[in-house]
């Protein structure tokens, strides 16, 4: 009888490693007191956004996945512009992948922070030709207060820096 390999690094890796069965917890690995704060917008916020067009309802959901390693957050879901961006740490501080409605997936990383705004800056390293394609290039989140967060987010279209135009998100009670 053979013997897959790969099936014996697997059991290898379960007997060794420690992993979890479906119903154990796992051990929060530690982040950044950056993303630690952003751990915070977890739950379903909503406001008003114009992106050019005039203001629009718009809905957050924020969840933590991966053991609480990665933020995920989710607009206008359901809609065929629902987009979807993952928050996580790198190198000891928070950074983001966006999956756009305009079928790309800028990266950005931590520019800085202080005792309520946390800014991110596009990551030149993710593949986006700024001159050429559209895209989300910058984000800021600032923490009004423990119900009230501010977003600002910089777009580039065809090669041109918009306008931005922040958005006030209130945190709703479910």
């Amino acid at each position: 009888m053979k013997t897959n390999i790969t099936s014996v690094c697997a059991v290898l890796l379960l007997a060794t490693s420690g992993w979890l069965s479906a119903d154990e917890t796992a051990r929060p690995k530690p982040t950044s007191p950056e993303f630690d704060r952003m751990k915070a917008l977890v739950g379903t916020w909503k406001g008003d956004v114009d992106m050019g067009l005039g203001p629009v309802e718009m809905v957050a959901q924020y969840r933590l996945l991966a053991g609480g390693s990665v933020l995920e957050e989710r607009v206008f879901a359901g809609t065929p512009n629902e987009m979807l961006t993952m928050f996580y740490d790198q190198d000891g501080k928070p950074a983001m992948t966006h999956y756009c409605m305009f079928g790309n997936r800028p990266s950005m990383l931590f520019k800085s922070s202080d005792a309520k705004t946390i800014k991110f800056d596009f990551d030149k390293a993710c593949g986006i030709n700024p001159k050429k394609e559209s895209h989300m290039h910058a984000l800021s989140i600032t923490f009004d207060d423990a119900d009230t967060i501010t977003t600002s987010c910089k777009a580039i279209m065809d090669g041109k820096e918009m306008p931005e135009r922040p958005t006030t998100l209130k945190r709703l009670k479910l």
